[in-house]
This record gives C-alpha cells, sequence and structure tokens, in this order.
C-alpha cells in the first residue's frame, strides 16, 4: 500500500484496520505506519471507532481508522466523527420467524455438543457463538465481531436462537450486520465458506 500512495499520491488517502494494530509490536508497526505516510506529505487523523457507536449498526466491531490529507485546507476542513445513538438491534437484521435452508440448523443428529447448545442458547434477543468447549453470550444484546475466519470451517459463525431452533447466521445476514443494504445481491455460484470470509473481511458500510 505504501508503494501504491508513494507512485501516485492520492489526494486523500482512508485506511481501516483492526484496533490491535495500534498496540502491534509495543506500538512500532503504528509508528511505522504514520512515519512512512508522513514522509510522503500526508497530514495523519486516526481514530479508533466501533460501529456500534458510531454507525447505527447491532455489531461490536472496533477498527482503527486512518485518513491522510496531502492539502492543508482539506484536513482544516475535516469534521470531528461524532458518536451517534444505536437505535437498530438484532432484530431490525434477524427475522427470527422466518424459516431459513436447513444447512444453518444445529440439531442433535448432525452435531455432538447439541445438547450444550440447547442448554445455553436460551434467549432470542442475544446473538452467541460456539467456543469449541463452551457458548459464549454476548450480553450488549449486539452482534459479536464478525471475523475473516468464519470462512475457514469449524463454529466461528454467530449463533441465534429462532422459532425453529438453533442456527448460525446466514451470509447474507452476516453482510447486514455490516452495514450493506437488505437488496444487495449476493453471488450466488460462491460457496458459503467463501461469503462467510467476504462479509468478515468487509469494512462496515455506513
Amino acid at each position: 500500500m505504501a508503494r501504491l500512495i508513494k507512485e501516485k499520491l492520492p489526494r486523500v488517502i482512508f485506511i481501516e484496520n483492526v484496533k490491535n494494530l495500534v498496540g502491534h509490536d509495543k506500538g512500532n508497526t503504528f509508528k511505522v505506519i504514520k512515519e512512512t505516510l508522513n514522509s510522503y506529505g500526508y497530514i495523519l487523523k486516526s481514530m479508533v471507532l466501533n460501529a456500534s457507536e458510531y454507525a447505527n449498526i447491532p455489531q461490536n466491531r472496533e477498527r482503527i481508522y486512518i485518513i491522510g490529507f496531502r492539502n492543508n485546507e482539506d484536513y482544516s476542513h475535516f469534521k470531528s466523527i461524532e458518536p451517534i445513538p444505536l437505535t437498530k438491534s438484532i432484530h431490525d437484521i434477524i427475522d427470527l420467524n422466518e424459516k431459513v435452508d436447513d444447512r444453518y440448523y444445529y440439531t442433535k443428529e448432525k452435531n455432538d455438543f447439541y445438547s450444550e447448545l440447547e442448554k445455553q442458547i436460551t434467549k432470542k434477543d442475544t446473538v452467541y457463538q460456539w467456543r469449541r468447549k463452551y457458548v459464549r453470550e454476548n450480553k450488549s444484546n449486539v452482534c459479536p465481531t464478525l471475523t475473516a475466519n468464519m470462512g475457514t470451517g469449524g463454529h466461528n459463525v454467530p449463533l441465534i436462537l429462532t422459532k425453529y431452533g438453533i442456527r448460525k447466521l446466514t451470509p447474507k445476514e452476516c453482510f447486514l450486520f455490516q452495514g450493506f443494504p437488505k437488496d444487495f445481491k449476493l453471488p450466488k455460484n460462491m460457496v458459503q465458506s467463501h461469503l462467510y470470509k467476504q462479509a468478515g473481511n468487509s469494512v462496515v458500510v455506513r
């Protein structure tokens, strides 16, 4: 990315990454990024923002954002980003009364740990995660951070309790939790694991 920026010198750069980038290698990684961009003539603003606090998206997703300006006037016109109230809930994204494809449901026939899920997944206003040996309940009533490893198999996709049973989020629901519009069309010929991975890798649109 540094090579591209140095070659093209765009008027504004916008970079997003995981929150842990800030403290990686005791802060040295972030320091090198900033010094490199400064050396190309960019004035930087950086901030860690959570989608649930700044985008009205019910997902707990903290990310570092770096915005760089080559022009002092552009920099001076940039307005500080203010938090906005979270008015959307998981029910704006998930229809608990909708029956989805059977492949998304967990059953005692398919899953040897189903009895543990059934015992601990009891609320319909909560998104859960199966952590290989135990169930994690997200008590903030938002979706946990969606990650790219949702597409790597295992049980990384968040779980919900519906009137039809316990199931994982569909790829479409994952994209909705990233702020994509409801009429956004996913490619029909792409395997599910790739869709999950792309959803987890996305930036929250809003």
